[in-house]
Parts: C-alpha cells; structure tokens; sequence
C-alpha cells in the first residue's frame, strides 16, 4: 500500500515534546516534521480556494467588488494572511492560485516583498500547483494546462527561486479528474496529488477500504514516469464538521475563560478527536489531513489562526495529560 504524508503542506505541533521533531532548516521538505511513527498524526492545513473567475470576473473577485454576488475581495485575503503570518513564526499558510497572487505581489512594498520571501524561505508560506489557476480536466486542451502551469512556475522561480517550486498537485474543485492530467503532473516533476471531488460512491467504497490514498499510474505507456502518489481530501477541501472558524461561518469559536458561561473547551476539544478518529478510520496510515479553509477564506486571516492556534494548544494538552496515540 502506498500512501501520501508529504509533512511540508502542514502546520505540525509537537506534543509533550516526545515527539521525534525536526527544527525547520528552511523550505520543502527541509521544513517538515517527521511525525511520531507510533501516534496518529493530524496534520493541519490553513488555506483558501480563490476560483480565477465563477460567479464573478477575475477583476471582481481580487478587488472585491459587486459582493451583492459573492462576498470574496482577494486582495483583502492576502493581505490578512500575510500579516498573521508576520504575527506568529508558528504559523504557515499554503496559496494555489498564482494569477492572483501575482497582481497582489505586482502592488507590494520592497518592504513587504522581503517579508513574503522570508516567509517563503521559512517554509512557512508554501505554493502548491503553482499555476495560474486550478484547470479543469476534462475539456482543457493539453497545450493550455502546460502553458498556465509554465506561466506560474515562471513567477514563482524568479520572484522566490528554488524555494517556491511547487511539489504537489492540488486539483480540490474540478468536477472529476483524468488519467491524463495526473500524467501531465506527473511529467512536470510533482511528487504527488490531491484532490477533493470524486464520485460519491467511490468515495464510499474507498472510505470503508480504507484506500483514499493510492499510486495512480497515469499512463500505460510511460511507468513509472507518470506514477503519482493521489490522496483523496476527506471532507471535500473543507474543515471537520463545526470547525470553520472563516468570517462568515457560524460554527463556535473556542472560548476559553473557564470563567464564563459559555466556556466551549472539554467540548471542542472531544469534537476535535472524535473527527480526527473517524477520518482516521478512512485512511491506512497514521497520517491524516485536516483542511482548514475553503472558498475565497481568510478575509479575516487573524479569526481562523487566532482559534486554530487555541485548538491546537488545548488539543495538545488534552493528548498530554491522557497519554493519547495523537499528535497535531
């Protein structure tokens, strides 16, 4: 059985500090943590899926207009994220979509730019994909996926170098996936795959096999040139159940004076293990993702970190003081 733990898309905490960690050196898999082979290791992954275009332009959605449509202002996203990143070294942040991204950074200061690149040589703002956008599948011509993922990688290498390569797919929104795509990923140098949409029933059937991650040998022709480890997002590309903490969500946010009336702690934290443990029983190994993030998200980048950041603390110490087999 093969599987996906590519450690470097996640936040990772170390837990009681047992487990066997590795002190970021810089970007890529420098920066990973190894995890602790004898524990589940719940991996989370801060992000935002921004669409180049849906129900608005390209235009509208970067400078937030005509929100009457869809509330969704990109440039007020990056912003955000970028100054809670600034906030806390503890925190990371993966980005996707370069078109944005791109006049965002055409608007920095040399100031905020040399900020951005510490981040980026820190591990903790990653580029996954790395295209101008998240194609789609099935009726994109070649020539075109190869072109927009080429114009991409072009800014990032000259803006970021090495440390900006993207190494993963992240195909999370297209509506079904081809053997010939993930080929092409495969060809450019990708290491591995994820997306968030399949069929319901394939995803059942996986589910209960435990079998959402998997080699996918894309080509008959190519072996192992066109094989790459695909892993199956468990909850679409969006969080656990009642663990959305965006602006416009109305989950709970973690409220932690045990003075008050509507101290959420014990509660939240039971929540949070039990969703780590039912995932778990849809993967076969000891790694598991959580994505915390969804469509056009992080407006308000401060509310998600600031109670991510509580989750994780409690979490934690929950796991220390009942000796559990998890870490986050």
């Amino acid at each position: 059985m093969y599987s996906l733990s590519f450690a470097f898309l996640f936040i990772f905490i170390s837990v009681c500090n047992t487990v066997p960690t590795k002190p970021s050196n810089g970007c890529g898999y420098d920066a990973c943590n190894l995890g602790d082979p004898n524990k589940l290791n719940v991996h989370i992954v801060p992000h935002t899926h921004d669409d180049v275009g849906w129900l608005k332009t390209v235009d509208q959605y970067y400078y937030g207009a005509r929100n009457n449509i869809q509330h969704a202002g990109v440039q007020y996203i990056l912003d955000s994220v970028m100054h809670s990143l600034e906030e806390n070294p503890d925190r990371r942040f993966m980005y996707v979509e370069i078109a944005f991204f791109w006049r965002w950074w055409n608007e920095q200061t040399d100031e905020m730019r040399n900020k951005v690149k510490q981040f980026v040589n820190e591990g903790r703002l990653e580029f996954i994909s790395g295209g101008w956008c998240m194609n789609d599948e099935a009726s994109t011509h070649y020539n075109s996926i190869i072109d927009q993922f080429s114009l991409g990688a072009e800014f990032l290498r000259d803006q970021f170098g090495e440390c900006a390569r993207p190494k993963i797919g992240w195909q999370i929104d297209p509506f079904g996936h081809s053997r010939e795509h993930a080929s092409i990923l495969a060809q450019m140098g990708f290491d591995g795959l994820f997306f968030g949409r399949a069929d319901y029933e394939d995803i059942t059937q996986r589910s209960k096999t435990k079998n959402m991650e998997l080699l996918w040998k894309a080509s008959a022709n190519l072996g192992r040139q066109s094989w790459l480890l695909t892993g199956v997002l468990p909850n679409g590309y969006s969080p656990p159940g009642s663990f959305c903490f965006d602006l416009f969500c109305d989950d709970q946010p973690i409220m932690d004076d045990p003075r008050l009336h509507d101290y959420n702690v014990p509660e939240r934290v039971k929540a949070f293990l039990d969703a780590a443990h039912n995932e778990a029983n849809q993967y076969s190994t000891n790694h598991i993702i959580m994505t915390m993030g969804s469509d056009f998200q992080y407006e308000s980048a401060n509310q998600w970190f600031k109670n991510m950041d509580k989750l994780m603390k409690y979490v934690n110490a929950q796991v220390c003081k009942s000796n559990l087999f998890l870490n986050i």
